[in-house]
């Protein structure tokens, strides 16, 4: 069964990013594709992308998505296409569709795509030019229990190296994604574990974008959330990251919190959620961390208190309010 392109239109957006340490303007596209194959295996405890059709996507259903964002391609620098899996996966993205996208934007400065680290190969990275394109990779943690038992990654710390060593002899840029307080750690087991996998990452990555967790629907995230056995990461948790890691080996360490300042989405008590929501949006750019200076509030009392009551009490849920002490600033 063909996929209906004009009934469900890509998804087409334009924001900042960099290139070599420079801002310039992004063209970001969402291709509709059968989706992720590990997400119809198994999944991963906090991707909602399992939901994606299973109505296959041919050819020419792709070249008309792909025709449509053009319309909005004003010759931004970077381009950005998604298609919430793998765009190397030949079952979700066909081979001869590889040539239509580099062909489509030839003013662009790079072209960055994601996969899966199993698709990483001496082959399929022959079909491009190393000055063109930038691969992203979701490692999430750099820790094997981590990935196995909170993520259910589906692959391993092993062959996310792999993967990223084929990148850097080749010197294609990678940007490797770390995900922030995967369900069954603690606040504070988050903040330690996303500090290590940095460390990791920046050793083969141009760039680190740190995700803290959104909750999807129709996930195991959402489950443990609805019965209140999970929160999303404090904003606090997230800043502590950005200001310690900073840059290793001139890797550049960033967050662009999907959801941030809801209650599906990192926040902290909402009163300073914008606030702290800007300081790391402009350390994003600059990678100062002295932009966090002025981040203060009264919740940072319970922060603080969670993270060092949490593993004590072993729950990765926030205790209440009498018991961690934020009752003494009523």
């Amino acid at each position: 069964m063909s996929f209906d392109s004009t009934a469900s239109p890509v998804s087409v957006w334009k924001e900042e990013d960099v290139i070599e340490k420079a801002r310039v303007r992004a063209f970001v596209v969402i291709l509709r594709t059968i989706g992720c194959w590990w997400s119809r295996e198994r999944g991963c405890t906090m991707c909602g992308y399992n939901t994606a059709s299973e109505q296959r996507v041919g050819l020419e259903d792709l070249r008309a998505q792909l025709n449509k964002a053009l319309a909005s391609y004003k010759d931004e620098d970077l381009v950005k296409i998604y298609n919430s899996g793998s765009f190397l996966d030949r079952r979700e993205i066909p081979v001869e569709f590889i040539d239509d996208v580099l062909n489509a934007f030839p003013g662009a400065r790079r072209i960055l795509f994601e996969t899966r680290p199993e698709f990483v190969t001496e082959k399929a990275l022959d079909q491009f030019q190393a000055d063109r394109i930038s691969v992203a990779i979701g490692l999430e943690s750099s820790n094997d229990a981590v990935l196995d038992n909170c993520i259910r990654k589906g692959f391993s710390v092993g062959e996310y190296a792999r993967a990223a060593e084929m990148l850097v002899e080749r010197g294609i840029p990678l940007r490797t994604y770390l995900l922030m307080k995967p369900p069954f750690l603690t606040e504070r087991q988050s903040i330690e574990d996303v500090k290590r996998s940095v460390l990791f990452a920046s050793r083969f990555s141009e760039s680190v974008s740190i995700n803290p967790v959104n909750v999807q629907k129709n996930t195991l995230v959402e489950g443990l959330w609805r019965r209140g056995d999970y929160r999303p990461p404090w904003l606090w948790s997230l800043v502590e990251v950005l200001k310690t890691t900073g840059k290793y080996n001139e890797t550049r360490v960033f967050s662009s919190p999907s959801g941030g300042g809801t209650p599906r989405g990192t926040h902290n008590c909402g009163k300073c959620d914008r606030k702290v929501l800007e300081d790391i949006q402009r350390f994003t750019f600059s990678q100062d961390p002295s932009e966090f200076g002025q981040s203060r509030c009264e919740c940072m009392i319970e922060w603080r208190t969670l993270t060092e009551t949490q593993d004590v009490m072993s729950t990765s849920v926030d205790v209440p309010r009498y018991l961690s002490g934020a009752h003494d600033l009523e």
